[in-house]
């Protein structure tokens, strides 16, 4: 039996910087899930060229450039959705947060039942991981501020846009870390990514298509 059944996971890095501490995780993650034979793409927000504000709204539809089009396609595609980024005054980087104003868009990843106010999410049968890096304990960012950047990706968008299981791991702190807990840290994806891949075979198992007994 497979390792998993993940047919495609998407790694979306929402750090600017090509050479930032969450860029080395996304690496490591990458290269520890092409053990088990799953395709993996990468979006690197900070490198795609594309306009973050969304400049009227929901009032008038801007056109997608070409790399937030090839961007969402890799999301629709995957079944599996790795974020990745580091929490700044208690959010998202803006570049992250204006390539979801972008992408994120009605009648492309939800829509409104006839109507209604009632959402309609289109990411269904789909998974994810945050991976999120801060200047404080994990544990703090989570007790003492609510958690505010990860709780706005996973519940007001993933799951409103019908991402239903969802994991998060907290880094940090990331200031003043030595070599040897950064290294802690990149294998750390290892086991992320192991266990992403594990998860997809149950996931997979639990909802996979009845077999059509019919003879057609």
């Amino acid at each position: 039996m497979s390792h998993s059944a993940y047919k495609r996971i998407v790694v979306i890095n929402g750090h600017p910087s090509k050479s930032s501490f969450n860029a080395a995780l996304a690496d490591a993650y990458i290269t520890s899930v092409a053990k088990y034979n799953v395709q993996v793409d990468l979006i690197e927000v900070g490198q795609l060229h594309f306009d973050p504000n969304l400049k009227n709204g929901y009032e008038k539809r801007m056109e997608l450039e070409p790399d937030l089009i090839e961007a969402w396609k890799k999301i629709e595609l995957a079944d599996h959705l790795v974020w990745i980024f580091p929490v700044w005054w208690g959010g998202l980087p803006a570049v992250t947060k204006g390539f979801i104003d972008r992408v994120f868009l009605p009648s492309t990843a939800f829509s409104y039942y006839e109507n209604s106010n009632r959402i309609k999410g289109h990411l269904v049968n789909k998974t994810a991981r945050i991976i999120t890096t801060l200047d404080q304990p994990g544990w703090f960012y989570k007790w003492y501020f609510a958690e505010p950047s990860t709780r706005q990706l996973k519940k007001t968008t993933l799951e409103f846009c019908g991402v239903k299981k969802i994991k998060t791991v907290y880094i940090g702190s990331v200031r003043g870390s030595s070599e040897l807990k950064r290294e802690k840290w990149l294998r750390q994806m290892e086991v992320c990514a192991k266990q992403d891949c594990y998860n997809a075979q149950m996931f997979y198992l639990n909802n996979k298509p009845a077999a059509n007994k019919s003879g057609n």
